[in-house]
């Protein structure tokens, strides 16, 4: 089933391809207001449920994508209002989840917003999500699978985004990279990932807002796709993505070879 926020973020992917970073943040943000409000359409859940997937993840993931978006615009002023909103809601929803771990994962997702938004403190913000990871350990059985729920999943996405662009559409931030390498250890093997972006995710960004350009989220790829050819950079490597046919180097729509 497609929704409104999918329709949105389409169209939001369209307009990075069409090298219309503004219109884009304006299009996350639409889809991340529209997924903050009704997370999961199919089951008709609130978004203040004490959800053990964390499915309103998906619209925190679009505020943050629209703020980078808005930074490689130049749209500054824009990106810091996402910011305060996103780190707002993140807060909010704090008090709706039991789970520490998945409180410490909206930390997380403040960091993120300093980060894109370009306010001070990043760092800090950071360290915090690494505190509360490590005070969470014991009420986490499965880290692995509390690393690939939805909130999780949203949490690692933008940085994922952003890194692709300056690795020429490869993916440059892997699991590996994010998380600890002994999941016996809960603590640390979540707490990796605010770590990681502690010391990568504002270079990456920086690349980014240097090159005005924001890569389309890596999708569905093919290596080599004859049936295809970029009109910018030649290439025959194939992205799909949000239902739009795009380069995966440099994210401008494919043609029909």
């Amino acid at each position: 089933m497609t929704t409104d926020a999918d329709d949105r973020i389409a169209a939001g992917v369209t307009a990075l391809s069409e090298r219309a970073e503004e219109r884009a943040g304006d299009e996350f943000t639409r889809a991340a207001w529209l997924s903050l409000a009704d997370p999961r359409p199919t089951e008709d859940r609130s978004p203040f449920d004490d959800d053990d997937r964390g499915w309103v993840g998906e619209g925190l993931r679009w505020l943050v994508v629209a703020a980078a978006a808005y930074r490689a615009a130049g749209r500054d002023a824009r990106a810091s209002r996402r910011g305060v909103e996103g780190i707002a809601v993140a807060r909010d929803l704090q008090s709706s989840f039991s789970n520490p771990a998945q409180r410490a994962c909206l930390d997380e997702f403040i960091a993120d917003y300093r980060v894109v938004a370009g306010m001070d403190d990043a760092d800090a913000a950071y360290r915090t999500a690494e505190d509360a990871y490590g005070a969470a350990a014991d009420a986490v059985d499965d880290p692995q699978r509390l690393a690939t729920s939805p909130l999780f999943r949203a949490a690692t996405q933008p940085i994922q985004q952003v890194a692709r662009g300056p690795a020429n559409g490869e993916i440059a931030v892997e699991w590996d990279d994010l998380h600890g390498a002994d999941p016996s250890d809960p603590g640390a093997f979540l707490a990796r990932r605010a770590a990681f972006k502690r010391q990568r995710f504002p270079s990456l960004l920086a690349r980014v807002v240097d090159a005005g350009r924001l890569a389309a989220p890596r999708g569905t790829t093919e290596y080599g796709n004859d049936s295809f050819r970029c009109p910018d950079c030649g290439s025959t490597d194939v992205n799909w993505t949000a239902g739009v046919t795009l380069c995966l180097r440099c994210s401008a729509p494919m043609e029909r070879a």
